[in-house]
């Protein structure tokens, strides 16, 4: 029997499937729908799936999903489409404390996809490219309009696309600094969410936190990997009663 996770978020859905046999038999059965036992679901858009069993908060889901993927860390630094969050960890992979950063779109993914816009590349060369700056342009600007603003002006100016992506990239780690200080920063982070694909995040990250920089395979996902183990403690927890 499956149990799913599914993470609802402003700019993608992600799914995670966990399983309570052997992987291979599973394998050899065949996947279907019948095989899910359960489903818990996360992120903005959780209250929108009508099949669900059980909803869980995304703070929840990404604390639980990276304490799984990286159990010796206890900070996690989660950035997706719209919104910033630092998380200190307890033990169990639970939240003690978080701060977020969700007024303002500038230090999120969405603002990595504006800029790409302007800036006429794919969000998949985003990484590449900052690599490559050889002198990063700063940009200043919190608001993400008048980030944008600053782009533009240095297009106009012949800023190399380079410079202008590290400085954005540059400027992503300062507010992520900011938010892991406030929960107490002083030790390895679990970069999670789509950002963390950004190859030239990860570079800025390290450079500005001083501390190590772990990125788990396919970091999108963490928070619906938490929700499926969450939903599998609830299901095994519901399910026993009716098994004795």
């Amino acid at each position: 029997m499956l149990v799913a996770g599914i993470d609802i978020g402003s700019g993608t859905t992600k799914c995670v499937l966990v399983d309570e046999a052997v992987a291979a038999a599973l394998e050899a059965a065949g996947f279907h729908a019948d095989a899910i036992g359960y489903t818990a679901t996360t992120g903005l858009g959780r209250y929108a799936v009508p099949f669900r069993d059980i909803q869980i908060t995304d703070l929840t889901c990404g604390a639980r999903g990276a304490a799984t993927a990286c159990p010796e860390a206890r900070f996690v630094l989660d950035i997706g489409a719209q919104c910033s969050r630092a998380i200190r960890l307890r033990e169990g992979g639970k939240v003690k404390e978080f701060h977020m950063n969700e007024k303002c779109a500038a230090g999120s993914g969405g603002f990595l996809e504006r800029a790409a816009k302007y800036l006429e590349v794919d969000v998949a060369a985003i990484g590449p490219l900052s690599s490559g700056a050889a002198r990063p342009q700063a940009i200043s600007s919190v608001c993400a309009v008048l980030a944008e603003t600053e782009i533009i002006n240095h297009v106009s100016e012949g800023v190399s696309v380079e410079n202008i992506l590290r400085g954005i990239h540059n400027s992503l780690a300062d507010r992520a600094l900011s938010l892991l200080k406030r929960v107490g920063l002083d030790g390895p982070v679990v970069f999670v969410g789509g950002v963390a694909q950004q190859a030239g995040v990860v570079v800025a990250l390290e450079q500005k936190l001083g501390v190590p920089v772990h990125v788990p395979d396919g970091p999108q996902f963490t928070a619906a990997l938490g929700a499926a183990l969450l939903g599998r403690q609830r299901f095994l927890k519901v399910r026993r009663p009716a098994a004795a």
